[in-house]
């Protein structure tokens, strides 16, 4: 099992690194030293360190070789059917929907390292990818305007079947209405009935208005993928 280095650094990173689930710990801070070291960045270098599925020892192991946690991310899961009622959507269309999401994404996300550098580019990448289905990419229309969108996946593990919401917001014009729950519900009630046994979700572990939105759907805390950067 190895220590993986990000294709994409988020903005301000110079680079980005994964210790994936499973990692011995006992061999944690020696491999991410040795990795550090092959890889030779300039002294000044701003790095992150992502460590998924993490341990309650965790800090103190990165803190030994000069990281702090900043950022915890968890994920979610719920038996279907989930608590509460769905919203009428409809399926996005390539080539038609792109501006529109994107614009949305952007405002909804403007605070978020990675969904909010999202851009045509990596929206058509996404596109062409082998789990991406525009059924499951569900847009919420009010008023003549895209309010919002759930964007599913489905992820086929060796023993069963996770949908995850791989990307919910609402735009921030229509924040206050009620939507967000019965969206996040509507991508679910999709996901069960494409086959899906469970679903999933990403949320910060600090983002308590959303928390407590899944967590009335019946979403429970599942594992914690935490980040770690170093001072520079």
């Amino acid at each position: 099992m190895d220590i993986l280095i990000s294709e994409e650094t988020p903005y301000g990173y110079d680079l980005s690194l994964t210790v994936p689930e499973g990692f011995s710990r006992d061999l944690l801070s020696v491999e991410l030293s040795a990795a550090l070291s092959r890889l030779a960045m300039p002294t000044d270098s701003l790095i992150q360190i992502w460590i998924e599925d993490a341990q309650i020892n965790d800090d103190d192991l990165m803190n030994h070789i000069g990281f702090s946690n900043y950022r915890d991310l968890w994920q979610m899961r719920c038996k279907f059917p989930p608590n509460g009622d769905g919203i009428s959507t409809r399926p996005f269309i390539c080539g038609v929907d792109d501006d529109a999401f994107l614009e949305v994404n952007s405002r909804a996300f403007s605070w978020h390292p990675e969904q909010g550098s999202l851009d045509s580019i990596k929206l058509n990448d996404a596109f062409n990818e082998k789990w991406f289905d525009n059924e499951g990419f569900l847009l919420l229309e009010v008023e003549n305007r895209l309010a919002g969108f759930c964007w599913t996946k489905v992820h086929n593990e060796e023993d069963l079947v996770l949908g995850e919401i791989y990307a919910i917001a609402v735009d921030p014009d229509f924040h206050g209405r009620g939507f967000g729950k019965p969206l996040t519900v509507a991508g679910l009630n999709h996901l069960s009935n494409v086959g899906a046994d469970l679903g999933m979700l990403y949320v910060e572990s600090d983002n308590n208005p959303a928390i407590r939105i899944y967590k009335d759907i019946g979403f429970t805390h599942f594992s914690t993928n935490s980040a770690y950067r170093n001072s520079v």
